[in-house]
């Protein structure tokens, strides 16, 4: 039986197309024909458990099941990961890859999938993560009915945030992550705006607009340092567990925004202006 994925989920409920721009009036009226339209965009499709869905026809394309030629070491030099039947497959022991395209705010689609017979407990049972802009890991691990601390399980901004929910599909079976991601700005060494995540996994809100404390540490309080970029790669983590990926795109999010309207609808009301 297929599965429909839930990647839609971003293109439906978080569907968010670059922002028309705020520039023109000082002030719209509500239903404002001056407003400029929003772009026009193609949805992608849903995934199933036998095949990854098509991306956004505004997405940039990271992994389409064909090579790895987005991607490099986090060593330098080429990936060392493998590409097996159209999915990532990491080699254990090889070392993280990351884009090597950057990015800033972002909406990003991943699938990852733990194979069947993966054993362990807690934090080695198929650990792996995604990290935001190379600093802030969404953990990847296998918690279906299988524990571990809150704060590093599935779903969870690693040692800060967990999930909401437990949303861990089977082994065997493909798992989603939905993200948006919004980069910290500091300002003279000082946090003006901390990193911001909304996640949905497997269709599940798990993180709702959470504030992030700083980038990922272990065991270690996180905290912001006096400077960051304003972008970085997106990086999957080698944790010497054997880990599938696919379908793997971003969008890159405007940081600026269409303005609310500041008057009720009046002389520039968009009925009027187009009769």
């Amino acid at each position: 039986m297929k599965l429909r994925s839930m990647c839609g989920m971003a293109m439906i409920v978080m569907g968010l197309a670059p922002s028309a721009s705020a520039q023109g009036p000082s002030g719209y009226e509500v239903h404002d024909g001056r407003r400029p339209q929003p772009v026009v965009m193609m949805p992608g499709t849903f995934s199933t458990q036998d095949q990854p869905g098509k991306p956004p026809s505004d997405a940039i394309v990271l992994f389409d099941g064909k090579d790895l030629s987005n991607w490099e070491s986090v060593k330098g030099g080429d990936a060392p990961w493998k590409v097996v039947d159209g999915d990532i497959q990491n080699v254990p022991g090889s070392g993280d890859i990351q884009t090597r395209q950057q990015f800033g705010d972002v909406q990003l689609h991943v699938e990852w999938l733990e194979p069947q017979g993966t054993k362990g407990r807690s934090q080695e049972r198929g650990n792996s993560g995604v990290f935001l802009q190379g600093l802030y890991e969404m953990q990847v691990l296998d918690n279906y009915k299988s524990e571990t601390y809150a704060d590093g399980m599935a779903g969870a901004i690693y040692g800060q945030y967990p999930p909401l929910v437990n949303a861990c599909r089977p082994q065997g079976e493909w798992q989603i992550y939905d993200i948006i991601f919004h980069a910290a700005k500091l300002q003279d060494g000082k946090v003006v705006r901390p990193a911001r995540v909304t996640a949905f996994f497997n269709g599940v809100l798990v993180q709702d607009d959470t504030d992030l404390l700083g980038p990922t540490r272990y065991q270690i309080l996180a905290t912001y340092p006096a400077s960051l970029p304003d972008k970085g790669p997106l990086r999957l983590q080698d944790h010497t567990s054997p880990i599938g990926y696919r379908n793997i795109w971003v969008r890159s999010l405007s940081a600026e925004k269409p303005p609310p309207p500041i008057k009720p609808a009046g002389q520039y009301d968009y009925e009027k202006m187009h009769h």
